[in-house]
């Protein structure tokens, strides 16, 4: 479903992103430093930054970000925008970004599911099929015990752990995300992907001929600066290599 695709999928895609990822992660941990440029006492911002790391992020740029959320450096206001769309054959769109001129990502947005055959739709065209979720993927591992695992994950506040062939995916309340997301850095469990994201609540199976196109309108759309995440209620793996 969107982005659930397999591990390697996941870490392939991360890869080839790596310098999109940068502007997206110093653009979150900016937002998140708002609220105070210590991550000892934001949790958000100490989330983000953990993120960044992850991706190998130099320092430097870590902090630059920090001290545009402060104020300490001069930098610009993210608002948080959402689009809502289809894609081809009739997959939905949840589109979510963070950006400073909301008239050039509408237009960027717009311009990529004309392009690439969807087309953007009106607010709540799509929601209903989505809630929204913190969502936490651990690689299965020998050293990794399932119980343990949900053990951990349900005590600090997650909701769901779902077993699949390569991995454990979590799911929590956001709410609860930086709860559930310190308890599990904590107890030394690696995440391949954490955030708080749109997930499908009914799925849509497009035809073979139309998984490329939307593989490309997917690729597109985060390879755009302002576009932090990009999630469908797709039934076919978007990351598998073709």
């Amino acid at each position: 479903m969107g982005r659930h695709g397999t591990i390697a999928g996941r870490k392939a895609a991360q890869d080839s992103k790596r310098a999109a990822m940068f502007t997206k992660y110093a653009k979150a941990i900016t937002v998140a430093a708002k609220d105070g440029g210590d991550p000892e006492y934001n949790a958000s911002l100490r989330v983000a930054i953990e993120k960044a790391k992850a991706i190998s992020m130099p320092n430097d740029n870590i902090q630059r970000a920090i001290k545009k959320g402060t104020g300490e450096l001069g930098g610009v206001s993210y608002e948080e925008l959402t689009f809502e769309g289809y894609g081809p054959g009739g997959v939905a769109f949840m589109v979510t970004c963070l950006t400073d001129n909301t008239n050039r990502s509408t237009s960027a947005v717009r311009s990529l599911f004309d392009k690439h055959g969807g087309n953007l739709g009106t607010p709540g065209c799509v929601a209903y099929m989505f809630n929204r979720k913190g969502v936490f993927v651990i690689e299965k591992t020998d050293e990794i015990d399932e119980d343990e695992l949900m053990e951990a994950a349900l005590e600090a506040g997650a909701d769901d752990m779902i077993t699949e062939e390569d991995s454990f995916t979590i799911y929590s309340d956001p709410s609860a995300y930086t709860d559930v997301y310190k308890a599990l850095s904590d107890a030394g469990y690696e995440m391949v992907e954490s955030e708080v994201q749109f997930v499908p609540s009914m799925e849509s199976t497009p035809s073979p001929k139309d998984v490329p196109k939307l593989r490309r309108l997917v690729d597109a759309l985060e390879d755009n600066d302002d576009v932090q995440n990009v999630q469908t209620n797709c039934a076919v793996d978007l990351y598998e290599e073709e």
